[in-house]
């Protein structure tokens, strides 16, 4: 574990948010690749997500040693900082103990980023929880999605369901990326980045 971890208010505790948007309707689309991989390691981790007084679905558990508390925001994607900061205060955690799993654009699909900190890359989620944190020294697990071919607009290329041959891939896609958590957890964002990245 990285000595980063031990030094801040919250002791070893982590918060661990996947972005995406509430509703059935949004389920399934690219934009919510990150409350996908949310799922799959709360699943792994045997807790179920509940509501949290932040307004996040959330649930303390364990990855290997370290305490985290795992949390979906309900807001949609464009508002979610403000819950992911609130669970921050109530957990006394910095921005530097908060792990954020989105999807990327700017990352080809299939493919699993791992990142510290840096800027935004217009992603309207990773924007609104770096504002309300008032810091971007927050770690990221990135699932890359690809960007539209031809003219269709970004904005519904995200909304949109995967493809049929992206289905087939996506469950070790996002086997992948709750991997990549894991290892962000359980070796520090900088060793996390070094493997998870040398391996795509």
């Amino acid at each position: 574990m990285s000595p980063l971890w031990r030094v801040r208010p919250g002791g070893d505790r982590l918060v661990i948010a996947g972005l995406g948007n509430p509703g059935e309707r949004y389920a399934a689309t690219r934009h919510n690749a990150g409350a996908a991989v949310l799922d799959e390691v709360a699943a792994r981790s045997g807790v179920q997500l509940k509501r949290h007084r932040s307004g996040c679905l959330a649930a303390e558990a364990r990855l290997g040693s370290v305490p985290v508390v795992l949390a979906r925001p309900t807001s949609f994607m464009n508002e979610s900082g403000g819950q992911v900061s609130g669970l921050a205060r109530f957990y006394r955690v910095s921005a530097e103990q908060v792990v954020v799993v989105h999807d990327e654009l700017d990352i080809p699909f299939g493919v699993v980023r791992v990142k510290s900190g840096g800027g935004t890359a217009g992603h309207n989620g990773v924007r609104s929880v770096a504002s309300h944190l008032s810091s971007k020294d927050f770690v990221r697990v990135r699932v890359g999605i690809g960007r539209p071919t031809g003219r269709q607009d970004p904005v519904d290329f995200v909304l949109a369901r995967f493809s049929s041959s992206e289905r087939k891939e996506l469950p070790l896609v996002i086997s992948d990326a709750a991997d990549a958590v894991e290892r962000v957890v359980e070796v520090g964002a900088e060793r996390a980045m070094n493997e998870v990245n040398e391996r795509h």
